[in-house]
């Protein structure tokens, strides 16, 4: 799925995004040393976390905007523009790690990006990642189906939720040897009054493309947004009903 990220807000705003992606990290456990992709790597703070912990340290994305943004802040790092589903490089690395990226890339693709995963690390080579699964941001996307027919509108989900059964079976397919996967529940904070409609702004676009006109837009979001406010908005703050999957393989 390409689309345009505006890096200065979502750096500014978005920042639970690479935050949460710590834990997940902290299943790498390759040698002090050891080469790491961080594949998608957005504004490269997870990157240079992974870098921090003593790895040497690649990043690959899509965004030049979000690179621009990594390449400013960690002039030390390589970072590369490529597609994840379609990408090679010049020398294997130990463990290749990603963080809430992998259900931007659309299913018929999965195999695609697996398979350069695979041929990317050394034998016995860890693969680290956390995603959103299945139910992922249910509640956002259910409103936001309504609020669109009710304009006249068809929503199209733009993004891939597999359950552990489907995923593990895809990473398997690939030659991928799971050993640890979990599928849970993180209600995660959104920033500001606007919390909800900002998160729409950043991460729902694809969808939108198809609204005859602005203002249609903008009532899609106002009434999809009142009507979780009883569920999402608790305590004077907004929160996204998200649900990660995290899994260990190793390349066989």
């Amino acid at each position: 799925m390409n689309i345009e990220w505006d890096a200065g807000k979502y750096t500014k705003d978005f920042s639970f995004v690479h935050q949460y992606g710590n834990d997940a990290a902290e299943l790498i456990d390759c040698k002090a040393g050891g080469a790491v992709l961080d594949l998608g790597c957005g504004n490269g703070s997870l990157t240079n976390r992974l870098k921090n912990k003593g790895f040497h340290v690649i990043g690959i994305d899509d965004s030049e905007d979000l690179l621009n943004v990594a390449r400013s802040n960690y002039p030390d790092i390589n970072f590369i523009k490529a597609d994840a589903a379609a990408f090679t490089l010049n020398k294997p690395v130990d463990a290749v790690f990603s963080n809430a990226v992998f259900h931007w890339i659309d299913k018929d693709k999965q195999p695609s990006m697996l398979s350069c995963v695979y041929n990317a690390l050394k034998d016995n080579g860890q693969f680290v990642f956390e995603f959103g699964g299945h139910g992922n941001n249910a509640l956002i996307h259910g409103e936001l189906e309504k609020a669109f027919l009710k304009y006249g509108y068809y929503y199209k989900m733009p993004f891939y939720f597999p359950t552990i059964g489907e995923y593990a079976s895809l990473v398997e397919q690939a030659g991928f040897q799971v050993r640890y996967a979990v599928l849970f529940v993180r209600p995660t904070e959104l920033k500001g009054e606007q919390g909800l409609k900002d998160w729409i702004d950043m991460f729902v676009k694809t969808p939108f493309l198809a609204v005859a006109s602005p203002e249609d837009a903008e009532s899609i979001k106002t009434m999809a947004v009142r009507n979780l406010k009883h569920v999402l908005y608790k305590n004077g703050k907004w929160y996204a009903d998200y649900v990660r999957i995290r899994m260990k393989a190793y390349k066989d």
